[in-house]
């Protein structure tokens, strides 16, 4: 099937330079891109990252360093 993209010039020169790098055709580098997508796992697009919360007494205060931390967040 053919179809029609536009690619903004920037891009396009990006395109053609790793392309030339790699030794392939702008289309297999496109054709490459479009196979990846349908695969990614879109659950993990987006996922809003929960940081842990070290709680002080006086906020702005807490003196912390590696092993201090290492004792107070739990890792797996």
């Amino acid at each position: 099937m053919r179809i029609t993209v536009d690619i903004p010039d920037a891009l396009y020169r990006e395109l053609r330079i790793k392309a030339a790098a790699e030794k392939c055709s702008v289309a297999e580098l496109i054709l490459r891109g479009v196979r990846v997508e349908p695969s990614l796992d879109s659950s993990k697009r987006g996922r809003r990252v929960v940081l842990p919360l070290i709680r002080s007494k006086r906020p702005g205060t807490l003196d912390i360093d590696n092993s201090k931390i290492a004792e107070l967040v739990p890792f797996p």
